[in-house]
């Protein structure tokens, strides 16, 4: 692997008496891209806000490039780098698309400024063609399309994706799929839930699947895809 970016161990997070995550362990490398798989009410997103400290663990340690940030509220883990698309997208409906952008551009670590305004209409051409737009009159994919937009704003190291393509027409899917790939030739790690397995697969380095709050399996993208077994075991319905 990659120089460690993140490096979540022995995670238990809990909701009220449930208990969610179960000694989880997750480590991501500088530039590394990993599908977190799953049925539904697994504990993929339990375990993408227990990262971000939008939950806290009760056990378990998060290091972001060796810094222990497992108490660190989650404005402060943003700063250290790590951008966060969430399900239902979570832009402000009543800003511009324009506003929405430039409200969250900031510098990444090092002054990096990689992803300027200029570069983020350039990869979403269509926010370009709205940008008096207020964010709720776009659609669907438009609205995702932003949330990604905002989040490289910020010039992350890490880029989280929880169900990237939730809800949107096939032909839209298609180019936020192409947007991630293109986010991840960039150099910024990702980490992508969806529940198009295939797609997550192709775009992956590794995977990882949680059943019941534990990781039950964890591999390279190339062996998931000749280990159907395990596709119909923990993935299949």
């Amino acid at each position: 692997m990659s120089e460690l970016l993140v490096e979540a161990t022995g995670l238990h997070t809990y909701y009220g008496s449930s208990h969610v995550l179960r000694g989880v362990d997750l480590r991501i490398g500088c530039g590394e891209s990993i599908g977190l798989m799953g049925r539904n009410g697994m504990g993929k997103t339990t375990l993408l806000r227990t990262i971000i400290g939008l939950v806290r663990s009760r056990e378990g340690r998060v290091r972001i490039r060796g810094r222990d940030a497992t108490r660190e509220a989650a404005h402060r883990i943003a700063r250290m780098g790590v951008a966060y698309v969430p399900e239902g997208r979570g832009i402000f409906p009543n800003l511009s698309v324009h506003e929405n952008l430039i409200m969250a551009a900031r510098p990444g670590s090092e002054g990096r400024r990689d992803w300027t305004l200029e570069r983020v209409l350039e990869t979403f051409p269509r926010l370009a063609e709205r940008m008096r737009h207020g964010g709720g009159q776009l659609s669907g994919g438009e609205q995702q399309m932003l949330t990604i937009g905002r989040a490289l704003m910020t010039n992350p190291e890490l880029l989280i994706l929880d169900e990237a393509t939730e809800g949107l027409a096939p032909k839209i899917a298609r180019e936020i799929w192409t947007i991630v790939r293109k986010v991840r030739e960039s150099g910024i790690a990702t980490v992508i839930v969806d529940k198009n397995f295939a797609a997550v697969n192709s775009i992956t380095d590794r995977n990882l699947i949680l059943v019941k709050g534990e990781v039950v399996y964890e591999g390279p993208a190339a062996e998931l895809r000749e280990r159907p077994d395990v596709h119909q075991r923990y993935l299949g319905v």
